[in-house]
């Protein structure tokens, strides 16, 4: 094991910063924990001093008091400020840190007469809360070693700074044995985590999209319009259905290999021409469908579906697919020049409660586009009413 791998409990740099947000977010919830249970206890001590019960010294008063105020103060940055605290996580750590063993290190000074074990027990509760790196936790742990001590012989006889030396030491030794063994696995279980979600998220895409031209496969396609349609978002939609023209003789005449390239070329074509190439497609799952964002796919074959949004009118719609016939048009392979596809479009309205009958309203319209000529686009404005 190297030095490297030491620092990050065993496991490269890489692997461990995989895995840096669940760090993060685990750290300021036991962060959060700890430092409403420190409320909690300061509280109990500090109503104990007023009531004079169970030898509480009256005299420590301001000391809880004290400790209160940065305890809550502490507290409303944990609980109303989450993102920034996992932002400045390091920071977050070090000041709880700070806040729980100053505490048992003060503890220790005002009972100079016994042998201290509030600062120990606190030693170790922070050595098994937090995750951060193999160096900087032994650095933490040597200064408020170093801390403890020097107070200890400060305001305490030798014999019992003495004792409390032997005692940190064998506390600490262990509390730095634990602590790697416990973060280790923790560390463990978070990348295998990570990766089961990455697992996840490469079958999802294999799942969602069709292999051959990067577009949403008919099922994922489906899926997803419904959805959006469920959201009644006020933009406007638009369903647009695309064939291929004369794609048989291309197979028969130049073979399946030159179809399947054509076929590339077509999804190609409509993620350029719509932008949709710039759109995350391995963030699918957590897509906001509530925003105007077309979406395409492809149902089989030779044929296309595109869901638009977001176009402000037909003739906006008319030119933007005029602009993908007319790059289909001008895609040049060897003995094919042009590809020739035919288009059918359709509102999608208020009333349509799925997909369904826009989608027969759109290949109604393409229907028409073949029959009028082909390597055209026509419009079915036929829409439905609420009393269909």
């Amino acid at each position: 094991m190297t030095i490297r791998s030491f620092n990050f409990y065993g496991f490269s740099k890489d692997s461990y910063m995989e895995c840096a947000d669940l760090i993060h977010s685990t750290n300021r919830k036991h962060i959060t924990i700890l430092n409403t249970w420190f409320l909690f206890i300061n509280l109990l001590y500090l109503i104990f001093s007023i009531l004079n019960l169970f030898g509480v010294n009256q005299e420590r008063i301001p000391y809880y008091a004290l400790y209160i105020v940065i305890a809550l103060a502490f507290e409303f940055w944990l609980v109303l400020f989450p993102k920034k605290v996992e932002t400045h996580n390091y920071f977050a750590v070090f000041c709880s840190i700070a806040i729980l063993l100053s505490y048992g290190v003060l503890s220790s000074v005002a009972e100079p007469y016994m042998p201290a074990t509030i600062f120990l027990i606190l030693l170790t509760l922070t050595s098994l809360s937090f995750i951060g790196n193999m160096l900087t936790f032994l650095l933490l742990t040597f200064f408020w070693m170093g801390l403890f001590i020097a107070t200890s012989y400060l305001y305490k006889t030798f014999s019992i700074a003495y004792y409390d030396t032997y005692n940190v030491v064998v506390v600490a030794t262990l509390v730095i044995c634990l602590h790697y063994t416990f973060q280790k696995t923790r560390v463990a279980q978070f990348i295998l985590y990570q990766r089961d979600l990455q697992i996840q998220k490469e079958l999802e895409i294999k799942s969602s999209f069709d292999s051959l031209t990067s577009l949403l496969n008919r099922g994922k396609f489906f899926s997803i319009t419904e959805t959006a349609l469920r959201l009644h978002s006020p933009d406007n939609k638009m369903l647009c259905l695309l064939d291929l023209d004369g794609f048989k003789q291309i197979n028969d005449s130049l073979g399946h290999q030159m179809g399947d390239k054509v076929i590339q070329i077509v999804g190609r074509t409509i993620l350029e021409v719509l932008e949709l190439n710039k759109v995350d497609y391995t963030t699918i799952s957590k897509w906001d469908l509530s925003v105007p964002k077309s979406l395409a796919g492809r149902l089989g074959g030779d044929e296309f579906i595109i869901f638009l949004r977001g176009l402000n009118s037909q003739a906006e719609v008319k030119d933007l697919l005029q602009k993908l016939l007319d790059a289909l048009n001008a895609v040049s392979l060897d003995g094919l020049s042009g590809i020739q596809a035919s288009l059918g479009v359709t509102t999608i309205t208020e009333f349509d409660k799925d997909i369904d009958n826009a989608y027969k309203r759109a290949d109604e319209a393409l229907y028409e586009s073949k029959r009028a000529g082909k390597n055209q686009i026509h419009f079915n404005l036929n829409q439905v009413s609420g009393d269909a």
